[in-house]
């Protein structure tokens, strides 16, 4: 287990992080801004290594320990500590194994989402406002962040259309199946003769970023500014600190809102066009499809990821792999951690069939 986890290689490369943290100049220049998030980030990436390696050990440790116990005493109640430390032992190995199938470049940043209504109307734009707080509730149960970037709502209720970035590690790598149409169906609240109604979403996941990584011309960028909608507070509505950046060639368009410096929020914008730019570069062949989704195209029956029933019986299933659950209700709170390790694991095999 400590090769595999590389434990005494990573101590060393700890060790030599930290050395260049200490370092003043990569605090009092602003040029090395970047270079010391990059450190700071992957010092948290080997502490939190280092820590489960520490943990698994510690638990086979007390594991061996109670079984000795027992032989010596058959004491039956060791068993209840026995099963404890076997299903917590069982949640690391999970979490580990997880992870291992998450290997691609970006699987451990930040990811960035974007929720847009599709057919539906007043429904679809309902549901966006579901599926937000879906993954919100699910974000805040794994300690994620979420910051709201962009936020249209509906014009007579939900929203139609929110950027967020969801920040914590392997964000990207668990979400990134997340992506595509998902399909509810319901009686309509909205519908005063009670009809069963059909909606659609769609879901764009992109990894954030680092700056050097897209270098994008001015030119091909056109910038505008606006006032906000207004979810920010009254002074977001007053002055013109909403920004919206139009990349030229692609004709992908972006826009940020929720602070109240338009510097913050063109820094932010600048973000989520880089990050989007990166997905379509990585993923050339299929470019008029991702453009097609990023520019906000029809939403409809085709390219579902996951179907969502309410009526006239409960299932969540998901279209890419096949995994049912009956509770729909649990699923709208976030437990979706049972679709996100079915896509991973579809995925894995995915490449070695490739492969």
């Amino acid at each position: 287990m400590e090769n595999f986890f590389d434990v005494e290689r990573k101590k060393e490369e700890l060790k030599s992080l930290e050395g260049k943290l200490s370092d003043t100049d990569l605090w009092n220049n602003p040029q090395y801004e970047q270079q010391r998030i990059e450190i700071t980030r992957k010092i948290k990436e080997i502490k939190t290594d280092i820590s489960t390696f520490d943990k698994i050990k510690f638990i086979l440790e007390e594991l061996k320990t109670i079984i000795e116990l027992a032989e010596e005493t058959q004491d039956n109640s060791l068993v209840i500590d026995f099963t404890s430390l076997i299903t917590e032992l069982e949640n690391f190995i999970n979490d580990v194994r997880l992870k291992l199938l998450m290997n691609s470049p970006h699987d451990r940043s930040n990811a960035i989402v974007t929720l847009h209504a599709g057919a539906g109307g007043t429904e679809a734009c309902d549901w966006v406002e579901m599926l937000f707080r879906m993954y919100t509730r699910w974000a805040n149960k794994k300690g994620f962040e979420v910051e709201i970037a962009d936020l249209s709502k509906g014009e007579e209720a939900g929203i139609r259309s929110v950027t967020f970035i969801v920040r914590g590690e392997y964000a990207y790598g668990l979400l990134k199946g997340e992506e595509g149409v998902h399909r509810l169906v319901r009686i309509s609240p909205f519908d005063a003769n009670k009809r069963r109604h059909t909606s659609f979403a769609s879901c764009d996941v992109a990894p954030e970023v680092e700056e050097e990584e897209i270098v994008i011309d001015d030119k091909d960028l056109k910038i505008e500014t606006f006032r906000a909608s207004g979810h920010g507070g009254q002074h977001l509505q007053k002055t013109e600190s909403a920004v919206r950046i139009t990349h030229i060639p692609t004709g992908i368009v972006v826009q940020c809102q929720s602070e109240r410096s338009q510097l913050k929020n063109k820094l932010t914008a600048l973000k989520i066009l880089k990050s989007r730019l990166y997905k379509l570069n990585k993923e050339k062949e299929n470019l008029e499809k991702q453009k097609e989704r990023l520019q906000k195209g029809e939403i409809g029956w085709g390219r579902q990821t996951r179907s969502y029933v309410f009526m006239p019986y409960q299932l969540v299933k998901d279209n890419i792999t096949g995994i049912e659950v009956t509770n729909v209700e649990s699923v709208m709170d976030g437990e979706i951690d049972i679709f996100i390790q079915a896509y991973l694991e579809y995925n894995a095999r995915q490449q070695l069939n490739k492969k």
